[in-house]
């Protein structure tokens, strides 16, 4: 055989296994015929060298990189200080959406205790935030079945905390949890001890004063990805500045090769002229005082230490942002359910638009009324308005719960609001497709196959050679 022929014998063949490797399948044994046939149609002893080059080359020679869509449900909720009740679970399922499930759940809380001087300058209480947490808990896995062994739901304390998945093991699980007795007759088995955990993990929560996040994730990803980085972080910028009236709490993480922000905040309140500067100014401190710990041994990782260095970042919460627009003429759109016409007044809109506060960031359009502030518990009446009452307060109806995105690839399939009358604000939520890479690549190291290909190749080295090429195309398919 010509060198021509040869080189293009060989190219041939490289190229019949680079396709293959985007997609390999121990099945396809009609496709591995093909190759065969390929080496078995070469009578040139010196293919021998082009063979032992092309099987003694790394799987792992390029990224085996996937694009996976993930489903994202951001909710925000200000339940003005209000302890969460067991008949809240109803509420809650109509907040979470629960008959099209997400793959991660990232909740933002504002107020769950009352903003007194007790608590704002007090030492933090975890009790709150737990509790919300054994009832988010609860509520996303009960729907699937099966009783759900509490976990340790006690919210992070310290802001250099981080999630090492590779730590997750049976041993950690057993201790993370408080079992529940089981049944007469039954016994604890690792398949079991797992169904019952529930579906969705607890991965990261904390709180400052009022505000609170809890981002939950399906069980199923953190084998499917390698979650790691999770961080989180507290910014106080309330009162002189510097206290946990106001501010934000935020939550880090990396899922497969994406990395993830998620910033939960309570901004200043107050409906007057210029308030919206003090808004303003606050998103500012956030964006510049909040930072993700590194580790030393995380020195030479390329890892996000501020909000901006995320690939995918999500703002949510009560940011109070009012309407340009007097109470009557407000009401009076509300009525008409002319949501269109209302934005046109909305203070955080013109913002995005003239580029006072979040440039280059994207909200959905609203469809649904202003979610602040209503006139008391289980009441559907705004507050003020007229003829008023005695001791209600005057307060224009807005849209002070938002929830905003910034980052390419992600498509909004949902932006609504829930109409539990737990507060006097209805709790906001939006579900968000994203794409992310899963850079699984894999194992290091040369496939161990012989050194040479026989001329002629009979049909006990064909056997063989099968044999090794499902190997390899087990291999490549696990990974």
């Amino acid at each position: 055989m010509g060198n021509r022929q040869r080189k293009s014998r060989r190219k041939a063949i490289r190229l019949w296994f680079i396709k293959r490797r985007s997609k390999a399948d121990a099945s396809h044994l009609s496709e591995i015929s093909d190759f065969f046939w390929l080496v078995s149609t070469d009578n040139d002893e010196q293919d021998d060298e082009c063979m032992d080059g092309f099987f003694g080359r790394s799987l792992d020679m390029e990224p085996c990189i996937r694009n996976n869509e993930l489903r994202i449900f951001v909710g925000t909720w200000n339940v003005a200080g209000r302890s969460p009740v067991g008949s809240l679970a109803l509420d809650l399922i109509e907040w979470l959406h629960l008959k099209e499930p997400a793959d991660i759940y990232v909740l933002g809380f504002q107020e769950i205790v009352p903003l007194k001087t007790k608590t704002v300058i007090g030492a933090e209480d975890p009790t709150e935030a737990t509790n919300w947490n054994s009832l988010i808990g609860k509520t996303l896995n009960s729907k699937y079945g099966g009783a759900w062994l509490t976990p340790m739901i006690i919210p992070v304390t310290n802001d250099n905390y981080q999630y090492d998945g590779a730590a997750e093991s049976d041993r950690r699980l057993r201790s993370d949890y408080e079992i529940s007795s089981t049944a007469r007759g039954q016994t604890r088995t690792k398949i079991e001890l797992s169904d019952r955990v529930g579906r969705y993990k607890l991965m990261a929560s904390k709180k400052m004063v009022g505000v609170f996040i809890s981002v939950w994730m399906r069980r199923a990803l953190l084998k499917k990805y390698r979650v790691s980085e999770v961080k989180v972080s507290s910014v106080a910028c309330g009162i002189m500045g510097y206290l946990g009236n106001k501010g934000s709490v935020s939550v880090s993480m990396s899922i497969g090769g994406t990395s993830f922000c998620f910033v939960a905040a309570h901004l200043a309140s107050g409906e007057k002229k210029g308030d919206e500067g003090k808004r303003n100014h606050q998103v500012s401190e956030i964006f510049r005082r909040t930072s993700f710990s590194r580790l030393p041994e995380d020195r030479h990782k390329n890892l996000p230490l501020t909000i901006l260095g995320h690939d995918q970042i999500f703002w949510f919460g009560d940011l109070n942002y009012r309407l340009y627009l007097e109470d009557n003429l407000a009401r009076e759109f509300i009525k008409q359910q002319n949501w269109s016409a209302l934005q046109e007044f909305d203070q955080l809109r013109k913002e995005l638009e003239e580029g006072g506060v979040f440039q280059g960031w994207k909200e959905g359009n609203i469809e649904f009324a202003p979610t602040y502030k209503y006139s008391s518990y289980n009441c559907n009446r705004y507050s003020g308005g007229l003829p008023s009452r005695a001791g209600e307060k005057q307060r224009t109806p807005a849209w002070c719960d938002r929830i905003l995105w910034y980052g390419k690839g992600v498509k909004q399939l949902s932006y609504f609001r829930s109409e539990s009358k737990f507060s006097d604000h209805r709790p906001v939520s939006a579900l968000f497709s994203i794409h992310v890479e899963d850079q699984k690549c894999a194992r290091s190291g040369l496939v161990s196959f012989p050194p040479s290909v026989p001329s002629t190749i009979p049909s006990k080295a064909v056997a063989r050679y099968k044999a090794r090429v499902n190997e390899m195309l087990d291999l490549q398919s696990y990974h």
